[in-house]
């Protein structure tokens, strides 16, 4: 994705219809209250309803959370940068991820607003169960963690300066990722390129 200027201030405009441009925006507390319950329900409905073991549980759980962090990476370098000439899919990604390049610091644009982010998440569980059965039970909760610990710390490297001194080095990689290359592998990355954000 490239722009000519890349706005620290102001937000993209998605939808000409505010309503459906008012859909596109959210807090990640509203994530977190959506799927907090959900995570907590399907643990219990594997416990008590499918007798699965408490260490199975948990180690199925903890794959599940594991698994968030390959899917995101595949999912970044090869759905949300996908470079194409068709203007559909450019329009696509822009509405998926290329706002958020274009407009890194808008807040109500860092997480998934809540009815694609259930949409999505209900087709996935409905793939899950056809693969891997009752283990999506356990398994869906973990993926989901592991989604909102993600884009819980995502927003944060966005909102605010580091908290803390050793975290400084994560906050200046994601912003070398909106400002210097977005294509960048950060194992090349010299450090001597012009470092903007934090």
């Amino acid at each position: 994705m490239k722009f000519d200027k890349i706005h620290n201030k102001g937000k993209a405009r998605i939808f000409k219809n505010k309503y459906l441009e008012m859909l596109t925006k959210t807090h990640p507390l509203i994530i977190w209250s959506i799927y907090i319950p959900i995570i907590s329900y399907l643990l219990y409905y594997s416990s008590n309803r499918l007798s699965f073991s408490a260490i199975k549980i948990f180690l199925i759980f903890l794959t599940g959370i594991f698994s968030w962090t390959l899917f995101e990476y595949i999912a970044h370098r090869y759905i949300f940068h996908w470079k194409s000439r068709n203007v559909k899919v450019q329009k696509f990604i822009y509405m998926l991820h290329g706002h958020h390049h274009h407009y890194p610091r808008d807040k109500e644009r860092l997480i998934m607003p809540p009815i694609p982010s259930i949409t999505i998440s209900f087709l996935l569980f409905s793939l899950l169960y056809l693969l891997i059965k009752q283990y999506a039970f356990m398994f869906f909760p973990g993926f989901i963690l592991g989604y909102l610990l993600y884009a819980s710390m995502h927003y944060a490297i966005h909102a605010w300066p580091p908290p803390f001194r050793w975290m400084k080095p994560l906050w200046n990689n994601h912003n070398i990722h909106h400002y210097s290359n977005e294509h960048c592998d950060k194992r090349q990355y010299s450090g001597n390129e012009n470092r903007r954000g934090w």
